[in-house]
């Protein structure tokens, strides 16, 4: 297999149209993956990468039912490609590319590639190079992904326009977001929005709303849950209105509150709230970025909280926002982390549904039954009002109260101010716009024509050959300069680590000190520096006590890249088939004592190297005398000698300070000090075995984490004395 090509993906991309548009679900349904069959499942991958402990289980990948989002938003969307490759591997299917943020004020479409900040700078060269990778890698993974950005800001239908005619299937429209957020004025926001609905619905892009944002803006974010579902009622019946279909509407759905707070206890009954209200849409679930920090342990634990309400409320995306939210560094790892969090939840909480049921009476009842008439109530004050634009200016939205409550914090817009206040006009009664997806009045009737386009022999949604394709307009700031600057690192022999871009040189030291955490702080940064690591940065800290130790976490550069053709890489030992191992005992058997050595109480991953059962060497006939668990090296050896053995297996599952090693070691030198050194293999192992260490300590031959019988049985056959 090949590493992707950008300057292929690059070329003739003028030509290039997209395999397909509009939004794909999963194919549901009950499937079986080796022995188990999951009901909250879907079809299988073509090619996929397996959660770590598969590896026990013949690496089945079930796919859940839910389609699974990885947001990416490092600034080159060339390597954005290939970070989109490797999570779509691991089961995402769902690729949502970030927009710069200030991309929200430009008042038109961007040409060329430039480098981006905290997100891509959308552009049709971008989105078309991203989208014509995607309908590769979707012949790799054999199923369709979905490609989303975002329609909003002042240039909102005019993206929405270049979105449908590039296959762009998913994206957030949400005007309120524009008001809200970007103070872009309201009434262009809402026409705009229009706008850009009906030209998505014509593409059946599907639309994500931003009413999520509250959460992550509010102070006190569990407080303001009626009021997120009334911006959800807003933009959802506003979507319905300007032409879009109910299954093409998406509520993206954010948890108002995190752990230490009691997680479940307040946001379930928002979800039941919101799943009760809006049954007739989807429900794409997202964690809170609002209480994002550095530490990967506890995002990996809000996240899986919060995958057991999407499951008890049945989502139908889940986004995977990743610490890089708190450590604003975009890395590739967090990205399928997060992607294999998802997977692994919901996968491990297949059929919940079955098992458990919300109960319809009690707190959780009565909670959400609050939240639903608070939200009611706070609509109607809205029509008191006189509508959504008038309450805004009133500063309804956005409070830090529990609705009636008002602490005078909401953020409050002027219906005459913003960003292009005074930019919107009434059509004139002649207006016409020849396209064929169009929001408002357009009086196309006076020349006779169904579809409008027909003027002008059908528009560049109908007709992709009229569209004007523009490669660069910045000489100095494109992706041919970044393809040449890293140039030597692509399709070579050599390697720079990274963690963003190809080549970044980026890497990440965790490091415990045992000393407070503002000293161990600075002491990291030298540790780093002495490390002849550049632009050393701590990017994660914790107390573990307040001066007995801190853990601190360095990123920092190197300035060195690694020769792949000059490394010494030992051959994949070859595995002998279980025909010609049972033919070798057969012509010569085989017996051995095994146990598990030192003060080791573990037993399973020996008894699985070794019991018939567990696929281990007893079926090939093998004869196994087995000593137990917390086995002294002299009792293994002198059994060996006693029973006149062809090898000894030794288990070794603890590592600290090195013991399994030193273990080792002392094995061999006992049988040396015997005299049957040269009479008995020594074989060693155990989950933290380094295979090349071991060798050194003078054993035999070595197995680690993930070894089979089959393997252990071929090593007994080839090393035989």
């Amino acid at each position: 297999m090949k590493k992707l090509d950008i300057r292929e993906i690059l070329s003739n991309l003028e030509n290039y149209r997209p395999k397909r548009k509009g939004w794909t679900w999963r194919e549901k349904g009950s499937f079986e993956y080796g022995p188990f069959t999951y009901q909250d499942a879907s079809k299988p991958m073509k090619n996929s990468i397996a959660l770590p402990g598969a590896r026990n289980l013949n690496d089945i990948d079930p796919q859940p039912d839910s389609v699974i989002t990885t947001e990416i938003a490092s600034g080159r969307f060339e390597d954005d490609i290939r970070r989109m490759r490797m999570a779509a591997w691991h089961g995402a299917d769902h690729l949502m590319v970030i927009r710069t943020a200030g991309q929200s004020h430009f008042d038109g479409l961007l040409e060329g590639t430039p480098q981006g900040i905290g997100g891509i700078p959308v552009t049709r060269k971008q989105v078309r190079a991203q989208r014509k990778a995607l309908d590769m890698i979707e012949e790799e993974v054999g199923r369709p992904l979905n490609y989303h950005s975002y329609v909003s800001g002042v240039a909102g239908p005019e993206i929405a326009v270049m979105f449908a005619e590039e296959g762009v299937n998913g994206a957030h429209q949400d005007p309120q977001y524009n008001v809200l957020y970007r103070n872009i004025n309201m009434i262009r926001s809402f026409v705009d929005a229009a706008e850009s609905k009906k030209i998505m619905a014509s593409a059946n892009i599907l639309q994500i709303d931003g009413a999520h944002n509250a959460n992550a803006t509010a102070r006190d974010a569990w407080k303001v849950m009626p009021e997120l579902l009334v911006q959800h009622a807003i933009n959802s019946v506003f979507s319905e209105r300007s032409g879009m279909n109910k299954e093409d509407i998406a509520l993206s759905t954010v948890p108002p509150a995190a752990p230490p707070a009691p997680d479940l206890k307040l946001n379930l009954p928002y979800a039941v709230a919101l799943r009760e209200f809006f049954s007739d849409y989807k429900m794409r679930a997202q964690m809170n970025t609002k209480y994002m920090d550095s530490s990967t342990r506890e995002a990996t634990v809000t996240h899986v909280l919060n995958l057991l309400i999407s499951k008890l409320t049945s989502a139908d995306i889940q986004s995977t926002i990743t610490p890089d939210e708190g450590r604003n560094v975009p890395w590739h790892m967090y990205n399928i982390e997060a992607t294999d969090t998802a997977k692994q939840a919901m996968i491990g909480m297949d059929d919940i549904l079955s098992m458990v049921e919300l109960k319809d009476s009690g707190y959780l009842y009565e909670t959400k039954r609050e939240i639903q008439e608070r939200a009611i109530l706070f609509m109607e004050e809205v029509l008191e009002y006189g509508g959504y634009f008038e309450a805004v200016e009133a500063g309804m939205f956005v409070d830090s109260g529990e609705y009636p409550e008002r602490n005078a914090d909401g953020i409050a817009r002027e219906i005459d101010g913003g960003l292009s206040s005074g930019s919107v006009y009434e059509r004139d009664e002649d207006y016409l716009a020849p396209v064929s997806a169009h929001f408002g009045y357009n009086n196309f009737a006076q020349y006779g024509v169904d579809n409008p386009s027909d003027l002008i022999d059908g528009c560049t949604l109908e007709k992709p050959e009229k569209i004007v394709f523009i490669d660069e307009l910045d000489e100095s700031d494109n992706v041919y300069l970044r393809l040449d600057e890293t140039k030597k690192y692509r399709n070579s022999n050599l390697l720079k680590p990274e963690v963003e871009w190809l080549a970044d040189g980026t890497v990440q030291v965790d490091i415990t000190l045992p000393t407070d955490i503002r000293t161990a702080e600075y002491a990291a940064i030298e540790i780093g520096k002495i490390m002849n690591l550049s632009e050393v940065e701590v990017i994660h800290k914790e107390v573990l006590h307040p001066v007995e130790g801190s853990r601190i976490q360095l990123k920092g550069k190197v300035d060195f890249d690694i020769d792949i053709s000059k490394l010494v890489i030992p051959k994949k030992i070859p595995v002998l088939s279980e025909d010609e191992i049972r033919d070798a005992i057969k012509k010569k058997s085989m017996t051995i004592v095994a146990a598990t050595v030192g003060e080791d109480e573990h037993s399973v991953g020996l008894r699985e190297i070794i019991d018939i059962k567990h696929g281990g060497i007893e079926k090939y006939g093998i004869d196994i005398h087995y000593l137990g668990t917390s086995c002294s090296i002299e009792k293994l050896i002198d059994a060996a000698i006693e029973l006149d053995v062809e090898a000894v297996l030794m288990s070794t599952i603890i590592s600290h300070d090195d013991i399994h090693y030193r273990t080792m070691k002392k094995a061999h030198d006992y049988a040396t000090e015997k005299g049957v050194r040269d009479k008995i293999q020594i074989i060693a192992g155990g989950t933290q075995v380094s295979r090349d260490l071991a060798l050194e300590t003078g054993v035999d031959d070595a197995f680690g984490r993930g070894t089979k019988g089959l393997h252990v049985a071929t090593s007994l056959i080839k090393n035989r004395k």
